[in-house]
């Protein structure tokens, strides 16, 4: 009687758990003029972010110098480092702005979402958010210094390092987010576990093909060519990689 009893319950808890509590019938019409004021919303706080980042921009400048160890910048042509402001500025405000925007995508797709996996989807943001910081955080501390030294060390006494700042920040502002998106690869692991289309077992016989697939994202990912970079960048994403295979296994995956 007890059994029955403990059946019941799991199966009626099992069914509130797959419940749609928002349910609504929307059109297709419905549905993109949602879509359509998400993006709006997202963009207008992109606009906000970039603007109060240009108002701060030379101090950001300053901080992404930092790594290249007393090298001299030169403006090459009139109005370049305006622009390059302009571009340290865009993306500093996506960075500003993303939880918001993160936030405006969880409210599109709430409703389709059941109560088991709403409980999933503060965690998933939440942990998609500091890889994205950390990955940022990575480039800055190991992966930028490590090539700008392999470049001045390789050049030392031969040439002077004079640098366009154009180019510089065009480096720096790649290698940052390219970063940034590459440590996201527990999240995406994560997503396919919980949605049964891979399991941890699957994923930890496939380390060979994820060794190569890390070295190509390596050299693809960085815009140098040096093989420290890339070197360092294969390696954290075989460690994430590795990571997100425990992760999946937590899970029951």
């Amino acid at each position: 009687m007890t059994s029955n009893l403990e059946t019941v319950e799991s199966t009626e808890q099992n069914d509130y758990l797959n419940e749609l509590p928002d349910e609504v019938e929307m059109s297709l019409f419905d549905h993109l003029e949602e879509l359509r004021t998400r993006i709006f919303y997202s963009l207008i706080s992109v606009l906000v972010g970039v603007i109060g980042c240009f108002f701060v921009v030379n101090r950001i400048v300053e901080l992404l110098e930092i790594p290249a160890q007393g090298a001299k910048f030169l403006q090459l042509s009139p109005g370049e480092y305006f622009f390059v402001s302009i571009k340290v500025a865009g993306y500093s405000g996506i960075l500003v702005a993303s939880p918001f925007i993160i936030y405006q995508i969880a409210l599109f797709v709430m409703p389709g979402l059941t109560r088991r996996e709403r409980k999933l989807l503060g965690p998933i943001v939440l942990g998609s958010s500091v890889l994205f910081v950390a990955g940022i955080f990575f480039a800055y501390i190991a992966l930028i210094p490590a090539a700008l030294n392999f470049f001045i060390n390789y050049g030392e006494g031969v040439v002077e390092q004079l640098w366009s700042i154009d180019r510089y920040f065009e480096f720096v502002l790649l290698l940052l987010f390219s970063t940034g998106l590459a440590f996201q690869i527990p999240v995406i692991q994560l997503l396919l576990g919980l949605l049964g289309i891979t399991n941890s077992k699957t994923m930890l016989k496939s380390w060979r093909i994820v060794l190569l697939g890390a070295v190509i994202l390596g050299a693809v990912l960085t815009p140098s060519t040096d093989p420290i970079t890339q070197s360092l960048l294969a390696g954290a994403v075989l460690f994430l990689y590795f990571g997100g295979i425990f992760m999946v296994k937590a899970i029951g995956r």
